[in-house]
Order: structure tokens, then C-alpha cells, then sequence
């Protein structure tokens, strides 16, 4: 899959270097991946969900989401953000 924003990613590993690994790593399995659902995303991260019209995927046992849209049709990862749990239950990134 090509993904676009990897810019996001690099944000929330210059806020939080511990992120930096696990986002790294994220990114080479998403953008070596040929998801064709959500299915498919699941094998790979099970505890990925879909919250319309977004992929959320936990990161770091669950201290942070990385909230995506992903285009299974075009082979297209849109990373819209990274956020701490608490940033992401106050909800303001379905605005």
C-alpha cells in the first residue's frame, strides 16, 4: 500500500522518541502490505478498528491511535493523525 502523511508519524515520534520504533515499524508493514479489507488488516493488527470513516490502529499497548483512511481499491494508507488515548476520547479528530 502507498501511504501518505508518513509527516504524522514523524511528529509524534519528535513529541514521544519512544514512538519512534513502533511507528517505524507500522509503516513498513502497512506500506508492504496489499490489505484488501478490513479483514486483512486484522491478521495483521487485531486489534485495529474501524470508526467510519476511519482505521484506527493502537499503537504502544494502546497509548496512542494512529487514525487512517485507507482506500483498499487504490492500494492508499491517508494517515490523518497520531494521538494519545486521551487526545482520542476527547474526539475532536472526527471534526
Amino acid at each position: 500500500m502507498r501511504v501518505i502523511g508518513r509527516q504524522k508519524l514523524l511528529e509524534a515520534a519528535a513529541r514521544d522518541p519512544t514512538l519512534r520504533g513502533r511507528l517505524s515499524a507500522w509503516y513498513k508493514v502497512a506500506s508492504t502490505s496489499t490489505w484488501k479489507n478490513l479483514l486483512e488488516v486484522r491478521q495483521t493488527y487485531p486489534a485495529a478498528d474501524y470508526v467510519a470513516p476511519f482505521t484506527v490502529f493502537n499503537i504502544k499497548g494502546n497509548r496512542y491511535r494512529l487514525i487512517a483512511s485507507i482506500e483498499y481499491s487504490m492500494q492508499l494508507i491517508l494517515i490523518k493523525d497520531v494521538l494519545t488515548h486521551a487526545e482520542y476520547d476527547r474526539g475532536r479528530w472526527k471534526e
